[in-house]
């Protein structure tokens, strides 16, 4: 498995509300594939494998991040969260700050009163917004001479992603969720030129679900069911793993449609697709998201195993090819009915 576009997505800083970059990046992909993609009016990108789509299989290429909330008396910034990173394992990140003229800084989020030597409730002290901020690569030791450098308060802040593919088919990175999604619908585009198919399908990336908006519109007037590929979920309590393909019977929004789930698990039987059945206790998706707008859609939803959730995540390529081969069988299904 070629993983070059999932590396260069990964690359792309994307969070909720800044993703112009990486939909240009997925707009161009899909162009270079022989795909006409298309944008939303927020920003999404939508491609057709046919005409009047009765399927759309969408992933979200927004990520976690933060924006600048205030300037501190000494020149480092609070952040006020977009999405729901965890600050535990986010602290000693390396990040950049994005200002409205385009200069780029970079800083590292931290704790405040950092230093153990001098701050002996360093250990028990809890991570909150209001405790933590980013410390710039930059000679500023006051508010003004920050604000100086063109920052200010809704500056996009950016988490370094750390990306690192392994001999054993691990993938480290922030950001899995879900990029990785992404780049299953990448191989779907390139599987499906390839072959030379095409099918009532379309394939969606949006741009705001980890803010709990990206899924709701959008898509053809034509489909009638949406398979959402985010993170499968990796924990205690769950079934799911890194090396294989989740089905979601259920998350905090409700149960996902049953005859849509059983088709789903029927596939992966009858073709030899590794997959975990599962139910997410704090979760909600792009597909919830649609539901609640009022789509009148079959929601199902799948995607490869992720460890460490909005943390320091994990996933593998055993998984991300489960996730690949289970919606291939979907689509092949859709051709034939």
């Amino acid at each position: 498995m070629d993983l070059t576009t999932l590396k260069e997505l990964v690359a792309i800083d994307s969070p909720s509300g800044f993703t112009g970059k990486a939909s240009n990046y997925i707009y161009e992909l899909l162009k270079r594939y022989g795909w006409e993609p298309e944008y939303t009016n927020k920003g999404a990108v939508r491609c057709k494998f046919g005409e009047n789509p009765t399927l759309s299989i969408a992933a979200h290429v927004d990520t976690l991040g933060g924006v600048v909330s205030s300037i501190k008396p000494d020149g480092s910034l609070r952040l006020s969260k977009v999405g729901g990173p965890s600050l535990y394992a986010y602290e000693g990140s390396y990040c950049r700050v994005y200002t409205l003229d385009d200069k780029v800084y970079t800083g590292t989020f931290q704790l405040d009163n950092p230093a153990i030597h001098v701050n002996k409730a360093l250990k028990t002290a809890k991570r909150e917004q209001e405790t933590m901020h980013v410390r710039l690569d930059e000679e500023v030791t006051t508010d003004i001479e920050t604000k100086a450098l063109g920052i200010r308060p809704g500056d996009f802040i950016c988490f370094e992603t750390h990306y690192e593919e392994t001999d054993s088919g691990f993938i480290k990175s922030k950001f899995m969720d879900n990029k990785a999604g992404c780049f299953v619908l990448f191989e779907l585009a390139k599987t499906m030129k390839e072959n030379g198919l095409t099918a009532p399908v379309e394939i969606f990336f949006s741009n705001y679900e980890e803010v709990g908006h990206g899924g709701t519109t959008g898509y053809s007037p034509t489909v009638k069911e949406l398979l959402v590929i985010d993170m499968g979920v990796v924990g205690d309590g769950c079934s799911g793993k890194e090396t294989a393909c989740s089905i979601c019977a259920k998350d905090s929004s409700g149960p996902y449609d049953y005859e849509f789930k059983k088709r789903l698990v029927q596939l992966c039987e009858s073709n030899g697709i590794p997959y975990e059945l599962d139910v997410y206790p704090y979760y909600g998706s792009d597909g919830s998201a649609a539901l609640r707008a009022g789509n009148d859609f079959r929601v199902g939803l799948i995607g490869p195993g992720v460890a460490a959730s909005h943390g320091v995540e994990r996933t593998h390529k055993k998984g991300i090819q489960a996730t690949i081969d289970l919606c291939m069988a979907y689509i092949k299904k859709t051709i034939n009915t």
